[in-house]
């Protein structure tokens, strides 16, 4: 079977047993790592170092100082 758009690979998917889907997962969790800016995002989000920058878009939006995207 080959497997070519994502969409083949869904299809695939689905027609797996519960067992199968479990054996997928396993494989796929390790390989399914952050890419490295979602590690200093998240490193930085950790450590706090976001916090006022975030409060400040708080108060921005409650203040009607934004706008929709």
């Amino acid at each position: 079977m080959t497997m070519n758009t994502v969409k083949d690979i869904e299809a695939a998917i689905r027609k797996l047993t519960p067992q199968e889907c479990e054996e997928l997962r396993q494989w796929f969790d390790p390989h399914n790592q952050p890419q490295p800016i979602d590690g200093c995002l998240s490193a930085d989000l950790d450590a706090g170092r976001m916090d006022d920058r975030i409060q400040r878009a708080l108060t921005d939006h409650k203040a009607a100082k934004t706008q929709p995207l």
